[in-house]
């Protein structure tokens, strides 16, 4: 087969904060999305969490990261960590303090 029928199809990113790093090379991120209320024409604010796939364990609480749609991983997990976009200054700064 050539390179051409072997392309993948579209990825789904997002791009939320860690809210939780306690599991074995596993992220909680949640994505905040914020959309116009169709009736009331509203700025509404709803998120979502995802288990994403950290495998060096690298992101921390607080972390502004970016994720990408992945085959499932387990049960909870389709998604794996892209990259970490910024890092949380006051869990640094904790960290460093103990």
């Amino acid at each position: 087969m050539s390179e051409e029928t072997q392309k993948r199809g579209h990825r789904k990113e997002r791009q939320g904060t860690v809210v939780s790093n306690k599991m074995d090379k596993t992220i909680v991120v949640r994505v905040d999305r914020r959309f116009r209320h169709p009736l009331y024409k509203k700025v509404v604010t709803s998120h979502r969490k995802f288990y994403a796939h950290d495998e060096k364990g690298e992101a921390n609480i607080g972390d502004k990261v970016k994720i990408i749609e992945t085959r499932p991983l387990s049960k909870t997990k389709r998604w794996r960590l892209l990259e970490i976009v910024s890092r949380d200054v006051d869990a640094l700064a904790a960290a460093a303090e103990s």
